[in-house]
């Protein structure tokens, strides 16, 4: 199968090229785009979120040999969630090589953060089965990089910080409240405003409510600990 040009300047982004191309194509297929010629990626995924967590916990015991296993998952689940993947995603500029059906290119699928994930995790899939593990694991250190030397010694998302934070005190955990959605409809921005039992809050706006729940909470630590 001869590769196209869209998809051999993506492989030069990736790092690796590939001796079975149509395993490629796969990966970067939508289920919106899927027909009777033409298999789409949600095995793939299914596949790569478990190689690309193999190649995780392997880096961080090797990283740390002392750390323990309550140190270790919080590290873990930063680097294989779904921002960090869609963040790896957008440095190789995945989106543009994704196969998508007309709603999906109209709904602005290309910068969705799940489709964005969920593709990169095909991918992942897809050097695994063109090359080994050894190959797929080469891929993912070098796409993650610095993502891995510089995770936080205690990576615990801040909304779970701020919960223990309160419940030490005997409060009640923080109440999330959604202030204000703005934007089209494929690209919304959330303002969320996090609140605790004893009266001090913070809001915070970004484009899902999830990074929205953890700049407010990431915010509202800081002003009670200050």
């Amino acid at each position: 199968m001869k590769i196209s040009a869209e998809l051999s300047a993506f492989s030069d982004r990736l790092g690796y090229q590939f001796a079975k191309p149509e395993l490629l194509l796969r990966a970067v297929t939508h289920s919106s785009m899927v027909s009777p010629h033409r298999d789409d990626n949600q095995r793939l995924e299914f596949l790569g979120d478990r190689v690309l967590g193999l190649v995780m916990a392997e880096a961080l015991l090797l990283a740390d040999q002392s750390a323990p296993e309550g140190l270790l998952a919080p590290r873990y689940n930063a680097l294989v969630r779904r921002e960090a993947c869609a963040d790896v995603a957008r440095q190789i500029d995945l989106g543009a090589v994704l196969k998508l059906g007309r709603s999906e290119m109209k709904s602005g699928g290309r910068r969705k953060e799940a489709l964005l994930a969920d593709a990169m995790e095909a991918v992942i899939a897809a050097v695994y089965q063109d090359g080994g593990f050894d190959a797929a694991r080469s891929a993912v250190l070098r796409l993650w990089g610095k993502r891995i030397d510089n995770v936080a010694v205690d990576a615990r998302d801040a909304k779970t910080a701020l919960q223990e934070w309160a419940q030490a005190r005997g409060e009640v955990p923080p109440q999330y409240v959604e202030v204000a959605r703005t934007g089209p409809d494929h690209a919304p921005v959330f303002t969320i405003e996090v609140r605790l039992e004893s009266g001090p809050s913070e809001q915070a706006t970004a484009g899902s409510k999830r990074n929205a729940e953890q700049a407010a909470a990431t915010a509202l630590l800081k002003k009670v600990k200050s």
